[in-house]
């Protein structure tokens, strides 16, 4: 199988977030198969999954950046996706995160949203973010406030979606 290069590879104090691969197929459409991703799309077949998780490999490839898989340093096991996000017709760049149940409870998230910001912003040079979070999501909610979002009630959402806005402080401001 061919593995994509010239991903960066983001280390944190206890976190590696690296280029999506092969082997991380059967996490993601597990993860997309079960209710537990409702609130991105999921609950969906084995093969709407699998054409779910080679969009995180497109992205990378027309974007120039994308989603990592989150892995412990010393395992290479993925348990989740967190990363930079903005699709044809996104109205905004978007830090997003889909953590698997294992990654749940253990800051995993709060540490790579941080270590994808500080990416989006150095290295992009973003000068904003947002995360389009569903309304019952209240872990995402949660994990968003906690990096210092704020609810953005006037910016535009994603092909007119429902779903809340919170907005990244600007690199200025952290």
């Amino acid at each position: 199988m061919i593995e994509l290069t010239g991903i960066p590879v983001l280390e944190t104090e206890r976190l590696i977030l690296r280029g999506p691969k092969a082997s991380d197929a059967d996490g993601f459409v597990g993860f997309m198969m079960s209710k537990r991703s409702e609130y991105v799309g999921g609950h969906v077949s084995q093969g709407k999954a699998w054409r779910e998780f080679a969009k995180e490999i497109g992205h990378w490839l027309i974007r120039d950046f994308g989603m990592w898989a989150v892995t412990m340093k010393g395992d290479d096991t993925c348990l989740g996706y967190v990363g930079c996000w903005y699709p044809d017709g996104w109205p905004e760049n978007e830090l997003g995160w889909t953590l698997w149940e294992a990654a749940e409870g253990k800051g995993i998230g709060f540490e790579a949203a941080t270590a994808a910001r500080t990416h989006a912003y150095d290295t992009l040079g973003w000068t904003t973010a947002v995360s389009y979070i569903d309304r019952p999501n209240h872990r995402s909610i949660a994990l968003a406030e906690r990096l210092g979002c704020t609810r953005d009630r006037g910016a535009a959402t994603p092909d007119g979606d429902d779903c809340l806005v919170y907005r990244h402080p600007r690199p200025e401001d952290l």
